[in-house]
């Protein structure tokens, strides 16, 4: 008997989830270490090389700081998920705090704003990835890389939660020593000067060209860097240790792959000396790639390329496809979503259905979108960022309002700070992104709606 088999539950583990009236469906198998991993796949610790050009050109060569904003921005929403991970340890993430923190509604559209990033998230990495793989194996079609891409992930998160952290290890490793290569290869190259490069300070901050409004519209891309910390919270039905565990995760993986974020874009820029700009949106988009070669000479180049392709369509799309089922068997698992999604596979102890659907969305969106980088992108942040926002109200609702505990350090002032920035970086992101965000809002608003008139529930109905 494999260890996918063995009993998932140990004594005493399902008893947080009875104070809630649901029973213990999911293998409790994983620990700290898995969290964080899972965490820093999901957030992709190479995640600028693709869109550390736009960053650079929005933020005016200060593309290091505006990755220590992201930092700063990112923890205070980190912070509240690890208090509301504490209070409610089971799955659906920002779904379910809004639904307990508020209320039953404000829990749906919170989980519905959180499903247009969750549900783009995958697709857009399929279609990132084919782009850039066909660029080096150009026989084969960008349809081709996404079947495959969707076929593979698919099978390893239905094989269990535990292969999926297998499979989240080796990609880590993969993805770190690359990285560490870039890092090693860059400092060798600015020590030496090449094309100019000389330590300074300019990446962090240039006098010149400094406004708060320019580091935050860049900041608005950046951020997709960094999501992914949030979906650690989805896997609280599945962690050994008790709740305290999701919460160090989530600030811990946050703080790691963010020092890694600053020390590379604070090298690349470095390798750009004096400029402020890139010429056009094709140096934009290969301008990683571009110093690769710079500092490792041609045959690094693609290295960087092909290890990016897959850290995205293969490593992050995989975990983000385990957050997304994890998610959807929630709500469904509520009453919030249609029924058939909340059921577990008894062998795997899955979400097999929920794994499945993910999977035909994404293979669908993806074949129909293929080569739409820019419009998927566009789509992402939003939900995302509004999700958070809920997060940050449910916090004060939830411990100060409700609870009446005087803690307000923790539970006042982080929340109301991360609520303010994240509404700032909203109000930044690209029009295209918000009206698009917005209409999906007012759908999911307008089946709450329907729901009601209806005479259907619209409160939280626990599977007990």
């Amino acid at each position: 008997m494999t260890d996918e088999e063995k009993s998932p539950v140990p004594p005493g583990d399902d008893e947080p989830l009875s104070r809630f009236g649901y029973r213990q469906q999911l293998r409790r198998t994983l620990r700290l270490r898995d969290l964080v991993v899972y965490g820093l796949v999901f957030m992709v610790p190479i995640a600028p090389f693709a869109i550390f050009g736009i960053v650079f050109d929005i933020s005016r060569g200060m593309v290091a700081l505006t990755y220590v904003l992201g930092l700063v921005a990112m923890l205070f929403t980190a912070v509240s998920y690890r208090e509301m991970s504490r209070a409610f340890p089971i799955a659906g993430s920002v779904y379910s705090y809004a639904a307990r923190g508020l209320r039953p509604w404000a829990g749906f559209l919170a989980g519905w704003g959180v499903l247009l990033d969750y549900l783009l998230v995958p697709t857009l990495l399929y279609v990132t990835g084919a782009v850039a793989l066909q660029s080096v194996v150009p026989g084969v079609p960008q349809r081709g890389w996404i079947v495959f891409f969707v076929v593979f992930n698919t099978a390893v998160n239905l094989l269990g939660i535990r292969t999926t952290a297998r499979m989240n290890r080796l990609f880590l490793v993969g993805e770190l020593a690359v990285l560490t290569a870039f890092l090693v290869l860059a400092t060798v190259a600015v020590v030496r000067g090449t094309g100019g490069a000389h330590w300074s300070l300019a990446p962090f901050y240039n006098p010149e060209v400094f406004s708060v409004g320019l580091v935050f519209s860049a900041l608005s891309v950046a951020v997709l860097s960094f999501l992914g910390f949030d979906a650690i919270s989805t896997l609280a039905e599945e962690v050994r240790g008790g709740s305290r565990i999701v919460g160090r995760a989530t600030v811990l993986s946050l703080c790691l792959v963010a020092a890694l974020f600053v020390a590379q874009t604070y090298l690349a820029a470095l390798l750009l000396p004096g400029r402020t700009g890139l010429p056009g949106e094709a140096a934009r988009n290969t301008a990683f790639y571009d110093l690769a070669r710079t500092v490792g000479g041609a045959a690094f180049k693609p290295v960087v390329a092909v290890a990016s392709a897959l850290a995205a369509a293969v490593a992050n799309s995989l975990v983000a496809q385990a957050a997304t089922s994890r998610l959807l068997f929630s709500m469904a698992r509520d009453g919030r979503l249609p029924r058939f999604l909340a059921h577990v596979d008894q062998r795997r102890q899955v979400p097999d259905r929920a794994v499945l659907l993910v999977a035909a969305v994404s293979l669908g969106l993806g074949l129909a979108l293929v080569g739409r980088v820019g419009l998927l992108a566009s789509l992402v942040n939003f939900g995302a960022l509004f999700a958070f926002l809920m997060l940050h109200l449910s916090v004060v609702s939830h411990f100060i309002v409700h609870g009446r505990q005087r803690s307000y350090g923790t539970h006042l002032v982080v929340p109301v700070t991360g609520f303010v920035i994240i509404a700032y970086v909203l109000y930044r992101a690209d029009v295209h992104a918000r009206i698009a965000g917005v209409c999906w809002l007012a759908l999911g608003a307008a089946i709450l709606a329907v729901r009601r008139l209806t005479g259907r529930p619209t409160g939280l109905r626990p599977d007990a």
